[in-house]
């Protein structure tokens, strides 16, 4: 069992045959883990995304909750292909929604203070983090950072929120987690991963953090904070 593309690719070129139930690696047909959704061949299966549809939403949700959003910073790993397709994702969804982007890519720890760096010389609007390894485990950084710059900011799972971050949307996670116990008790018992096919999220959450945007002084449209699923208050 996997999290992230760099532990899927890993675990495909050792484990040649043994099953690999995969998770968190973004677009496995476009990163060439599989052949296709529904016919994954080989010895993986596991849960997939909407990268593309759910970049949108975020992007969406930033412009709803910040006046006269154009500038958006991304920080993602850029060592991770999985991450980086899903920024390309979010880099194409931002422009169709005519928003400016602030390229940050990272690939160790020490990159953030760069990307802060750069970030206090070009100052965007908000900040948009896609989220891996590398990224949730120096997430309170990025919290913190936002923080002190007053930056808005909105992440793809809800940790960072709980944190001190303003929103989060995706899927949630302990669904996925849930799902993926079940295809691993499915191949214990006998089915080949190449007989399932890979499955796409189907819970999603949308979470706020009123204590964050109070000490933004940003004022979240009542629609907005309307539609959460968690409001942190």
């Amino acid at each position: 069992m996997t999290f992230g593309y760099p532990a899927a690719l890993a675990a495909k070129v050792s484990a040649t045959e043994t099953p690999i139930v995969v998770s968190g690696a973004g677009d496995p047909v476009a990163t060439g883990l599989v052949e296709g959704l529904a016919r994954p061949g080989g010895n993986i299966t596991g849960v997939t995304e909407l990268s593309t549809e759910l970049s949108a939403k975020r992007l969406e949700i930033l412009r709803d909750a910040v006046p006269g959003l154009s500038v958006v910073a991304m920080l993602w790993n850029a060592a991770d292909l999985g991450m980086t397709l899903r920024y390309r994702a979010a880099e194409d969804a931002a422009r169709v929604l005519g928003i400016k982007v602030q390229t940050l890519g990272v690939r160790e720890p020490n990159d953030f203070e760069q990307a802060f760096a750069e970030m206090t010389r070009q100052r965007p609007d908000a900040i948009l983090m896609v989220s891996d390894a590398l990224t949730l485990l120096n997430r309170k950084r990025v919290v913190e950072f936002a923080a002190i710059n007053r930056l808005p900011t909105i992440f793809e799972n809800s940790e960072p929120v709980r944190d001190g971050g303003l929103m989060s949307y995706g899927p949630n996670q302990r669904a996925i987690g849930e799902r993926v116990a079940e295809l691993v008790a499915r191949i214990l018992s006998g089915v080949r991963p190449a007989d399932l096919p890979l499955e796409l999220p189907t819970r999603f959450e949308f979470v706020i953090n009123l204590k964050a945007a109070k000490a933004l002084s940003l004022n979240l449209p009542p629609a907005l904070v309307a539609r959460a699923d968690k409001v942190i208050e």
